[in-house]
């Protein structure tokens, strides 16, 4: 009786362990995926073939499927029942909507932020924003402008704000890099301009100028795409790799 118990726990440990190893291969995969997605290696229509990930990372279906379950929560990923699974793509209407909500919690965000900044994170925000405006390439700037944003929202301890807000930036940071690509010379000397007025706001710790600076900030942007549908119908041939998602 006791050998049976013994073996009955083991087979509950090994049961246990494959779980957990399972759990541990589906975020390896989740973060390399959104990885691959943010940096634009995976552009948006972009097919994702489960057996291809799976071969890839030397693992089962079952945590693949977990990472493409955890993407899709976080609308970098979309499945469609019975046929498949892509990388999201938006539409303009889509996108000026997400934009329409960053102008809303953005500002409330930076605001709580403010006072958790220190001067280390100023000097930090006036490097990064030096270091933009001398970026030599569309997605050196795209990088370079989340690691600005990421840092002035870094102050603040929320419970689901901040993710909220990183979950925003991510669903639209394909098109970003794509209208940098195509408009950034036209808009740059605002943007940079606004980007020191957001250090010097910090700087000051005026929430309030912060709000303001970086509310224009992000409508300027969504007023911009929707200027330029073409940045919606010309990602597909600058990402090479993507192709059209039936509808769900």
């Amino acid at each position: 009786m006791a050998d049976a118990t013994v073996t009955a726990l083991g087979d509950d440990a090994v049961a246990d362990a494959g779980t957990a190893g399972h759990g541990a291969a589906g975020r390896r995969i989740a973060d390399a995926l959104r990885r691959d997605i943010l940096d634009g290696r995976l552009a948006p229509g972009t097919r994702i073939r489960q057996e291809r990930l799976a071969a890839e990372y030397g693992a089962s279906r079952v945590p693949v499927r977990e990472a493409i379950r955890t993407l899709e929560g976080e609308g970098l990923v979309t499945v469609v029942a019975n046929t498949g699974a892509w990388v999201s793509r938006l539409s303009l209407a889509e996108c000026d909507e997400l934009y329409r909500v960053r102008e809303r919690i953005e500002p409330l965000l930076i605001r709580l932020s403010i006072p958790g900044l220190g001067e280390a994170d100023v000097a930090a925000l006036a490097r990064l924003a030096d270091a933009m405006e001398s970026a030599g390439d569309a997605d050196e700037f795209v990088r370079l402008d989340r690691a600005f944003h990421d840092l002035t929202y870094s102050g603040a301890d929320t419970l689901m704000l901040g993710d909220a807000v990183s979950q925003l930036w991510n669903r639209t940071q394909s098109y970003r890099r794509v209208y940098s690509r195509l408009f950034m010379r036209q808009a740059a000397r605002a943007v940079h301009h606004e980007h020191h007025l957001l250090v010097h706001a910090i700087e000051s710790g005026d929430a309030d100028d912060a709000e303001r600076v970086l509310l224009g900030h992000i409508r300027r942007t969504r007023l911009a795409l929707a200027k330029h549908p073409e940045v919606f119908e010309t990602i597909d041939t600058l990402n090479p790799g993507a192709t059209a998602r039936p509808t769900a």
